[in-house]
């Protein structure tokens, strides 16, 4: 009976948009790398599927309190890995990012850190049980969420490391952070922000300079975004059809199948593709909302809008990034862009956000 509960009380609408969303990601993968050296990305990105759905499921399993519970060791391992992932980590684009596990498959930590980092979040918050958030609680936590940041960082990663803050922020706006520390939280982050330039990396500053004035090299640096926003304009209302992308399929348009894969999908299925997919992703995060508004307490809150907060993040900058309108990083379409670690990740997540829901019938 209690099986049956919960495969029947288990968010399938969330389910079915999550799987409408990778079919789509799968179906412009395989269009974007059509007669490359990635024309097994498809496949392969369809077996991440396969994993991510056994993942999800594994989550819903373990009750998140469970897990909340072993937040210490978890970050402990998650610090673990990140220190020694530059040590023995395979150098990629020029940043150490990946472990190799086996059979050529790769392994990023930084990717399953977001996981840890939602949980240590939502615990942190809970054990207060104040409505109030003090500086020491903001300094401590931020401590917390910042040390794994740096170390991605260095990796260097400076846009995944990046995708760790909003969980922090979205944590701290629900915790109840006063508005006198955010807004001196703001001022100092303004104030420093210049100093910041000084310890960009050269192709990091190229990244922002290119973003303010991409023709400034259009076949070097700015190539990139100028061939992207080529082919979101080329797409036009309704695209050219899978396969029939000309940016897309002559290989104009750099990593198709990863970090501009929007931008491939925005040609090939135009603006009313756009839309559909959009639609989908408002979809997916409004239902992690409402599992949120019906979590059983402020843990199973704090996860679900941690998650929706971070997914969030993912869809704004890759998106903006494929119109021009954000830096280009190595920030993914979750979901949709080619990749293990982030499928499973995402995948986990979302089965986070499944046990929160579960919960929720348990008297």
């Amino acid at each position: 009976m209690a099986s049956y509960r919960s495969l029947r009380d288990l968010d399938w609408p969330l389910l079915a948009v999550t799987l409408s969303i990778c079919g789509l990601g799968i179906l412009q993968i395989y269009s974007a790398t059509l007669d490359t050296a990635w024309r097994s990305a498809w496949w392969k990105q369809l077996l991440w599927l396969v994993l991510g759905l056994l993942m999800m499921w594994l989550m819903t399993k373990i009750d998140y309190h469970t897990l909340l519970g072993q937040v210490p060791l978890l970050y402990g391992i998650t610090l673990t890995l990140l220190v020694v992932t530059p040590l023995i980590g395979r150098l990629v684009w020029g940043s150490k990012r990946w472990i190799p596990v086996a059979f050529g498959f790769k392994f990023q930590p930084s990717e399953f850190a977001k996981l840890v980092i939602v949980l240590l979040v939502a615990r942190y918050l809970t054990e207060l049980k104040s409505d109030r958030l003090e500086v020491r609680d903001l300094l401590k936590l931020g401590g917390l969420v910042g040390l794994p940041l740096a170390l991605v960082a260095a990796q260097p990663d400076l846009g995944t490391s990046l995708t760790y803050v909003p969980i922090l922020l979205i944590g701290l706006y629900l915790g109840g952070v006063r508005w006198q520390h955010a807004a001196s939280v703001i001022a100092l982050a303004a104030v420093l922000m210049p100093v910041g330039w000084f310890f960009l990396k050269d192709y990091q500053r190229a990244r922002l300079e290119t973003f303010i004035d991409p023709m400034k090299d259009p076949m070097g640096k700015g190539y990139q975004v100028i061939q992207s926003k080529i082919a979101v304009g080329h797409g036009g209302i309704w695209g050219w059809g899978v396969t029939h992308g000309s940016q897309t399929q002559l290989r104009f348009l750099p990593v198709a199948h990863t970090d501009f894969l929007i931008s491939a999908f925005a040609e090939e299925h135009g603006f009313v593709g756009i839309l559909v997919v959009l639609g989908l992703y408002f979809l997916l995060l409004m239902q992690i909302v409402q599992n949120a508004q019906t979590a059983p307490d402020r843990a199973g809150m704090f996860i679900c809008m941690g998650v929706c907060s971070l997914l969030l993040f993912h869809l704004l900058v890759n998106v903006g990034m494929a119109a021009g309108r954000m830096p280009v990083t190595g920030i993914p379409l979750p979901l949709m862009s080619y990749g293990g670690s982030s499928m499973l990740s995402v995948f986990m997540m979302l089965g986070l956000v499944n046990n929160v829901r579960l919960r929720r019938f348990v008297s």
